[in-house]
């Protein structure tokens, strides 16, 4: 009898333990939380709402220095001092490269006269040979012509080191390559320096630019856009023209933007200085909304947010509850492929958030966590 109960006991204990695994595998199964990436689905509305942040910078700018070395003589320019190309901004001592050339110039010089005294040699012996064949010798001749040809060769080069030294003399001066403004400055006047050591710099600030970041559901209306305006923190009152100069074709592995890069110009009224922040807006001009108006009341989205199982004929997307963060299959109609996406003609809203990574092994009703380089 105590057998049994002993028996009956080690059952029910054993029952237990197997119910408690269950229960725990069934909680922790609960518990999983699939990371996944994630986009805000936009559209013209959203495009024409959103401002992009961007800094100013210049379109060029260099940073000047000589091509030799030597103590600096002068440097007429200061920082903000605006500048017209082939003004001259600083100075190195020329004398040592004015010694040089008069040095290459004296030489070329002596060897012209070489050349000339070997002129008339040859010149005087080949009449005497053509006179009198018996008072000179062929051999003779043909070394007055050698001495006149290695005289000549001589002369080249020396011009050729004249103007070496002519070019030399040059580098001492400091020039400006394009119209613009001092905005910083490295050395101080009187001071030796090295050649390609920076002396200053110089930014063009005729035009100015700058690049913003357009997330990658937004990208393919950025060709189309018009009326891009740009308005500075620093005069908020101000709005800017625009215009696209650079749409760049791969988009950042951590925030999957895209960057863009606008040129406008200097206004007359205020100055804008590389560094400002900003803001860009735009909108998609009214002729591709004419031409496109499928595209127009479409939301495009990565192609990898699309999917289809194998055994029903149709396309879903898998949208995301911001508050609960759990997914739920819907269904859409898709439009054309684009350079970045495709067409969701129907079934999606401006704000909708949806998975665009993984959708393949999410489930309705599953709680995810969206990971941090989402495009907003």
């Amino acid at each position: 009898m105590l057998i049994k109960y002993f028996n009956l006991s080690l059952s029910l204990f054993i029952l237990v333990l197997l119910l408690a695994g269950c229960e725990k595998e069934q909680v922790e199964e609960k518990k999983i939380i699939r990371p996944v990436r994630a986009i805000t689905v936009g559209d013209f509305a959203t495009f024409r709402q959103r401002q992009f942040p961007g800094t100013a910078k210049a379109t060029q700018e260099i940073d000047l220095s000589f091509r030799v070395s030597g103590p600096l003589i002068t440097r007429p320019v200061n920082i903000g001092d605006e500048v017209k190309v082939g003004d001259v901004v600083a100075r190195i001592d020329p004398r040592d490269f004015e010694v040089q050339l008069n040095n290459a110039k004296g030489k070329l010089a002596k060897e012209v006269a070489n050349a000339k005294r070997a002129q008339s040699e040859f010149e005087r012996e080949m009449r005497i040979l053509e006179a009198d064949a018996g008072a000179t010798s062929q051999t003779a001749v043909d070394r007055k012509q050698s001495q006149l040809a290695q005289a000549r060769a001589n002369i080249r080069s020396l011009q050729a080191s004249v103007t070496a030294a002519e070019d030399t003399l040059s580098y001492t001066y400091l020039r400006v390559p394009f119209d613009g403004i001092v905005v910083d400055t490295f050395v101080e006047n009187f001071q030796s320096v090295q050649a390609k050591e920076p002396i200053l710099r110089i930014v063009d600030n005729s035009h100015i630019e700058m690049v913003i970041n357009i997330p990658e559901n937004l990208i393919s209306l950025v060709p189309h856009s018009s009326n891009i305006e740009v308005v500075f923190d620093t005069f908020p009152d101000r709005k800017i023209p625009g215009k696209i100069k650079e749409i760049g074709t791969e988009a950042s592995r951590t925030t999957r933007t895209y960057p863009v890069n606008i040129i406008m110009d200097q206004p007359k009224d205020i100055k804008i200085l590389p560094g400002m922040a900003g803001k860009v807006t735009g909108e998609p001009s009214a002729k591709y909304l004419a031409e496109n108006p499928s595209e127009h009341n479409g939301k495009q989205v990565p192609v990898s947010a699309i999917f289809s199982p194998d055994d029903i004929d149709k396309t879903y997307v898998w949208v995301i509850d911001e508050q609960s963060l759990k997914v739920t299959k819907r269904e859409v109609t898709i439009g054309n492929v684009t350079d970045t996406g495709i067409m969701v003609l129907k079934g999606l809203e401006g704000g909708d958030m949806i998975a665009i990574a993984g959708v393949h092994y999410l489930h309705e009703g599953m709680e995810v966590r969206i990971l941090k380089e989402k495009a907003e």
